[in-house]
């Protein structure tokens, strides 16, 4: 038989654990049509609730549910990872714990695996539910993507996806300690469907993203998938370059035509603080890419596992 990893990532999830369990369970029939196994693996980031006996309560009862439990919060990127690495399955979907990702889609996903493709992902048609402030800036940075990365991330992408064994080794391969797998998935290429499906609201508990959260996550994707930022700072560098020297020209040219002679300390103040702060700026962005580098070479494990069953 073949068999299916399901990677269930959870931080503070011990209302939905038993739930997702129960909604993934009505596939049964389905699985056993096409000669199916299944093992449910859910990574735990940390919890500081009671996530992790919930889930005990469902390995004593079906033993092909399994754990890993960090000794702390490391995100949700190295829960997936931690994933992916104990994932025994021939192919191998990635959801959230908390039903926005359906698990009544997996017939259909597992469709078009038969049919070539190497991977079929999910995106939300709608962001229904969800403040207007955060979908707005969600889609300005999936199109601010589209334009400075060749790395294919298409808007409303979910982390629901379902992927065959040569992709999962894949991404394993790639070790960095800054992830961002929305990326890796377009990075690492292979054959792609992606279905569309509408916003679905969480039932229980709350959300774990807060806006700084996710704009923290965006910048992590900016900087992982692209080198557009130091080309800006290149290029604005380059423009007051150009900017102060017509404005010597012009101060030299209007003193010897006209006698006018330069004062105004206010305005140079003005023009030195713009000045100092477009420097910073472009400093931090060269910073922010120097820290990137900093943690890579110091090669420290993406997670750490505290228990597992």
């Amino acid at each position: 038989m073949k068999l299916l990893s399901v990677i269930v990532p959870c931080y503070n999830e011990e209302e939905t654990v038993a739930d997702f369990y129960t909604e993934f369970m009505k596939n049964k029939e389905f699985f056993d049509k096409k000669e199916l196994d299944y093992e449910i693996i859910y990574i735990d980031d940390g919890s500081k609730d009671k996530t992790v006996e919930e889930i005990k309560k469902l390995h004593d009862m079906d033993e092909k549910v399994h754990m890993v439990s960090f000794s702390r919060n490391f995100g949700k990127e190295a829960a997936m990872f931690a994933g992916f690495e104990h994932a025994k399955g021939d192919y191998i979907v990635t959801m959230d714990v908390d039903l926005q990702d359906p698990p009544s889609l997996l017939p259909e996903m597992f469709g078009y695996l038969e049919e070539g493709y190497d991977s079929v992902a999910t995106r939300r048609v709608s962001r229904k539910g969800e403040p207007m402030i955060r979908s707005f800036f969600a889609r300005r940075f999936y199109r601010l993507m589209q334009k400075i990365s060749k790395t294919e991330i298409v808007d409303g992408a979910r982390d629901y996806r379902l992927m065959t064994r040569q992709m999962v080794d894949a991404i394993l391969s790639m070790k960095e300690y800054n992830r961002f797998t929305k990326g890796i998935y377009g990075w690492v290429g292979f054959k792609t469907k992606w279905i569309e499906f509408q916003n679905v609201e969480r039932q229980k508990g709350t959300t774990k993203w807060s806006f700084w959260k996710l704009l923290i996550y965006s910048l992590e994707g900016i900087m992982a998938f692209s080198t557009a930022p130091l080309a800006i700072a290149s290029i604005i560098g380059i423009l007051f370059c150009v900017l102060a020297f017509c404005m010597i020209v012009f101060i030299i040219v209007r003193t010897l035509i006209f006698g006018d002679p330069t004062s105004g300390w206010p305005s140079m103040i003005c023009i030195l603080c713009l000045v100092s702060g477009v420097q910073l700026f472009c400093m931090g962005i060269v910073g922010q890419y120097l820290s990137k580098a900093y943690m890579e070479v110091k090669k420290r494990p993406i997670y750490i596992a505290r228990e597992e069953l």
